[in-house]
C-alpha cells in the first residue's frame, strides 16, 4: 500500500506538493480550509486545522501529517503526538516558527547571527529601543505575520500606539533594529526525522513591499565564505530547533558583509520555487522526502542560473490561465506555476522560472514571460 501523507491547509504549498507525491507513488491528502482553494484537487477534507477533532479525524488515515502553513495551535499539534500520529515538523520545532519572540530567544541561545531586538510592552520601553538603535526600528507582532503583515518601520513610539494599546495582559511586541543590509538571501536545508540533512545553494531575493517579487539561484557574487557562512546557519538551526521537512532560512547580507538571520520559515518556501525547475530535486519532492524519511535528493543546480519571477496580484481584464499561450510563447524554456487563486492586488497567484547561462539574459527573459500576467 502506498505511504500516506497528509497535508493540512489548502493553499499553493500544498498544490505544489501533489505532483512529487504522485511521482513518488504516494497517497496525498489535504484538509483544506474551505472549497475551491489551490489544493483542492487533492482535498480528501474541508475543515477548521484550529480544531482538534476535525484534525485528528483527518489524521486518522494517513501515515505523517506536515503542513502548508505553520499556523495549527500547539494543542492541537500535541494532541496528535500523544495519539502516535507522526507529525512533522513537530511542535517543539513549530513553537519557534509561530512566535518570532521565542523564535529571537533561542537563535540567540544557539549564537546564530541576528539584528538587535527587544521585547516590548509599552511606548517607553519601545521608544528607548528606537533611540539607541539609530530613531528608526522595525516593529513587529510576535504571531501571525507574513509577507508584510505585522511589520512596520516606525521612527517614534507612537506609530505602533494601536498594537501597544491592543497588547493583551502579559504581551509583548517585536522590536529590532533597522537593519542596513546590501541585499536579501535564503538559505534552505532539508532534514529528516533520522537526523540526515541536505543544504540547497544560498539564493538571493528581492522585496516589493514586504513581498517576495524575484529570487536568483544561485546567489551573484556569492563567494566559498558566504556559502559557507549560510549552509553552516542553515543546519545548525534546523538541527538546534529540531526542524524536520524543508526550512528556510531568510537573511540579510550588511553593507559590512555580515549575514544576520531575518525569518524562519518551517514548509517549502517562496524563495525555493526555482527548485522546481532548476534543482536536481525540487523543493516539494524533497519536503515529502524528509519528512516520510527517506533518502534526500541531489539539490544542486542544473544549470548556471534560474530566475524565479513571482505573478503578484495578476490580470483583471481575463482570466491568467487565458494568458499562458502568449506567455510560453515569449520563451520557449519558460516554466509557469499558476495557483488557482483569484487576481487580486498583490497576491501571489502564480510564479515563472526560467534557466540559462547567462544571468542578465535569463533575468530579461523571465521578466518579458511575467509580464504578460500583468494588466
Amino acid at each position: 500500500m502506498s505511504l500516506r501523507v497528509g497535508i493540512v491547509g489548502g493553499g499553493q504549498l500544498a498544490r505544489m506538493m501533489i505532483a512529487p507525491a504522485v511521482e513518488l507513488g504516494l497517497d496525498v491528502r489535504v484538509l483544506a480550509e474551505e472549497p475551491g482553494m489551490s489544493a483542492a484537487i487533492a482535498a480528501t477534507a474541508t475543515g477548521d486545522y484550529r480544531d482538534l477533532e476535525t484534525v485528528r479525524a483527518f489524521a486518522r488515515d494517513v501515515d505523517v501529517i506536515t503542513f502548508d502553513h505553520e499556523h495549527v495551535p500547539q494543542d492541537v499539534l500535541r494532541a496528535l503526538g500523544d495519539d502516535g500520529v507522526a507529525v512533522h515538523p513537530g511542535p517543539d520545532a513549530l513553537f519557534y516558527a509561530q512566535d518570532k519572540l521565542r523564535m529571537r530567544a533561542k537563535l540567540a541561545e544557539l549564537g546564530m547571527p541576528q539584528p538587535e531586538w527587544a521585547a516590548v510592552s509599552d511606548a517607553a520601553a519601545l521608544q528607548t529601543f528606537i533611540d539607541d538603535n539609530g530613531g528608526r526600528a522595525v516593529v513587529k507582532t510576535p504571531r501571525g505575520g507574513y509577507d508584510g503583515k505585522g511589520v512596520r518601520v516606525v521612527a517614534s513610539a507612537d506609530e505602533a500606539a494601536d498594537w501597544l494599546d491592543a497588547l493583551e495582559p502579559g504581551a509583548e511586541l517585536l522590536v529590532e533594529e533597522l537593519v542596513d543590509f546590501s541585499r536579501e538571501l535564503a538559505q534552505q536545508v532539508a532534514r529528516t526525522p533520522s537526523g540526515a540533512f541536505r543544504a540547497y545553494p544560498v539564493v538571493e531575493t528581492v522585496q516589493r513591499d514586504g513581498v517576495c517579487a524575484e529570487v536568483i539561484a544561485p546567489a551573484p557574487r556569492a563567494g566559498e565564505r558566504l556559502r559557507e557562512m549560510t549552509e553552516r546557519i542553515g543546519v545548525a538551526i534546523a538541527q538546534g530547533l529540531g526542524v524536520t521537512g524543508m526550512l528556510a532560512v531568510e537573511l540579510f547580507e550588511t553593507t559590512d558583509e555580515r549575514v544576520l538571520v531575518n525569518e524562519l520559515a518551517m514548509r517549502p518556501h517562496n524563495s525555493g520555487h526555482w527548485s522546481q525547475d532548476g534543482a536536481v530535486t525540487g523543493q516539494f519532492e524533497q519536503h515529502l522526502r524528509a519528512v516520510l524519511d527517506l533518502p534526500l535528493g541531489d539539490p544542486a543546480p542544473t544549470a548556471p542560473w534560474t530566475v524565479m519571477i513571482n505573478i503578484l496580484g495578476g490580470p483583471v481584464s481575463d482570466t491568467l490561465e487565458a494568458r499562458i499561450p502568449a506567455a510560453l510563447a515569449a520563451h520557449p524554456g519558460a516554466k509557469v506555476h499558476t495557483y488557482g487563486k483569484a487576481p487580486r492586488p498583490g497576491r501571489k497567484v502564480g510564479h515563472v522560472n526560467l534557466v540559462g547561462d547567462d544571468l542578465d539574459i535569463v533575468v530579461g527573459d523571465a521578466r518579458v514571460v511575467a509580464a504578460h500576467f500583468d494588466d
